[in-house]
């Protein structure tokens, strides 16, 4: 008999899913605001979003225990209000005040508060991802089920990351030393209001908690006991570097454009916002596919096919020449960067297949497992900034050779290391 599936806890989640992207989408795009000045913060605000999940995933796990899933859901929502307004305040305090350094290398007070929100921001999202993930792949009953909810949540979230730059994007117009955080304080306030709403729908609706009252289960063994968890958890830290390096790097990339004269190009940040939007809304229409025919294909074979798709598109993103260009709204752009937003069809299943590959048979386990998930995120952070480090001392292209190396893990996580060879271990 086929399992009920609460259709209201798997709403409330996808919502939640779509909120993860909109705040952690914020990063990149802002990060061009700051490299403007200081040309090392370009990923900063991204690192220290992923720098949260290293503090946070597993006291995270640990939260859903003692408190289950809605109440982490609705204090998650909380600390993500206060992150907002952080950042908001960046906006508006400190700019003129210097705290280290002097004139050229002066680092400003609106600089450490941005930072100091973008940290409190990715306490949230980690809190958020802990919650969601494992829920839906339980309200499933895990296997094809379960991976097929984590999908359809995952479409939900790349609408929301399709959404962020592209509105970025629309606000800045052409990057310049004038653009400031107070330009893009709309989509700030934004989502402060957004999550206020979402804590008072989801204070008011109920969800069952799929694993009954965790904090009364002994576990005799850590989720790391099981080899292909190991792995998987592996896999997340890099999958997740490739999922924000791309679209990351591409953007700061394509908005730094100058002419022949030295000049920033006019529009340029607008269509580097629109062509991280395109990856974005690529990885919704994968996610959007693969709710369809997970229910028929396996994680395995989904994960197989779009890791080795993703290392041919990167392969002919380097070999293809700068000189090759097409115009985009009068900005000449290399199409060598087509080929690495086309990853976000490829990128666009991933996370849902790890997890659901990684945390298959781990029954009571599973709680724990998520919250070392969520603390190897802080791989989004680490590996776009060690890519941006690569990239301005040894080019452009050259940076997604470590791309090329962390998608050739996957792959062989997704034929080998996937599979539980630690069956004798009680999950009950």
């Amino acid at each position: 008999m086929a399992k009920k599936i609460n259709m209201v806890a798997v709403v409330t989640m996808c919502f939640i899913f779509a909120m993860i992207s909109f705040v952690t989408n914020m990063a990149a795009p802002f990060g061009n605001i700051w490299s403007y000045r200081y040309e090392w913060a370009g990923m900063a605000g991204n690192l220290m979003n992923f720098t949260a999940y290293l503090f946070m995933g597993i006291p995270a796990g640990n939260m859903l225990i003692k408190y289950g899933y809605k109440k982490t859901a609705l204090i998650a929502l909380v600390v993500g209000i206060v992150g907002l307004g952080i950042q908001f305040l960046s906006s508006i305090v400190g700019a003129g005040v210097e705290v280290v350094g002097s004139g050229q290398s002066a680092i400003c007070l609106n600089l450490f508060i941005y930072l100091l929100g973008a940290l409190v921001c990715g306490f949230c999202v980690c809190m958020l991802n802990t919650v969601v993930n494992p829920m839906l792949n339980l309200l499933g009953g895990g296997g094809n089920t379960g991976n097929q909810l984590i999908q359809i949540g995952g479409t939900c979230n790349s609408l929301a990351g399709t959404l962020t730059p592209m509105l970025t994007g629309v606000l800045v117009g052409t990057l310049s030393e004038q653009t400031s955080m107070s330009d893009v304080s709309p989509l700030v306030i934004a989502g402060m209001c957004i999550f206020a709403v979402a804590f008072i729908i989801i204070s008011f609706v109920k969800i069952v908690e799929p694993q009954g009252d965790l904090s009364t289960v002994t576990y005799e063994k850590s989720p790391l006991a099981f080899r292909h968890c190991t792995l998987g958890i592996i896999a997340i830290f890099f999958y997740v570097g490739i999922e924000i390096g791309i679209p990351g790097e591409l953007n700061a990339y394509l908005s730094h454009m100058t002419d022949a004269a030295g000049n920033p190009v006019k529009g340029a940040a607008a269509v580097a916002g629109s062509l991280a939007a395109l990856y974005w809304l690529l990885m919704l229409c994968g996610r959007f596919l693969s709710s369809f025919i997970s229910g028929k294909i396996s994680t395995r074979t989904q994960m197989i096919s779009v890791t080795s798709v993703a290392v041919l598109f990167v392969l002919i993103a380097i070999i293809l020449p700068e000189s090759v260009s097409m115009n985009i709204k009068d900005v000449d752009v290399p199409v060598k960067c087509v080929f690495l937003f086309l990853c976000g069809i490829c990128t666009s299943v991933m996370w849902g297949g790890i997890f659901n590959l990684a945390t298959e048979g781990l029954g009571k386990y599973t709680a724990k497992a998520s919250g070392l998930f969520m603390t190897m995120v802080v791989g989004g952070g680490v590996m776009p900034f060690i890519q941006d480090a690569i990239g301005r001392s040894a080019g452009y292209i050259t940076r997604y050779w470590l791309v090329i190396a962390m998608l050739l893990y996957i792959l062989y996580f997704s034929i080998w290391g996937s599979r539980n060879v630690n069956k004798d271990i009680k999950v009950d």
